[in-house]
């Protein structure tokens, strides 16, 4: 179920500017999914990593990355 919370979010944030916004805004994990639960999505790290890993580079970068190389700015490699 925290699976999807974290699925639902990024279709949420496609929606929501404000919370595009709020979500580029922060430069580490943590901080994503304190943003996140604040707003009622439940997730892990590892659910958030594995979503993001479903993604497009273009929706990834639409979503959390404010102009910065692919993953870099919400999940280092």
């Amino acid at each position: 179920m925290t699976q999807q919370n974290a699925a639902r979010l990024f279709q949420a944030v496609k929606q929501d500017q404000a919370l595009q916004e709020k979500l580029k805004a922060t430069a580490d994990p943590k901080s994503f999914i304190k943003i996140a639960q604040e707003r009622g999505y439940d997730f892990t790290a590892e659910e958030l990593d594995s979503e993001i890993d479903k993604l497009s580079d273009e929706d990834l970068a639409a979503i959390v990355n404010p102009g910065w190389g692919t993953r870099r700015h919400i999940n280092p490699r």
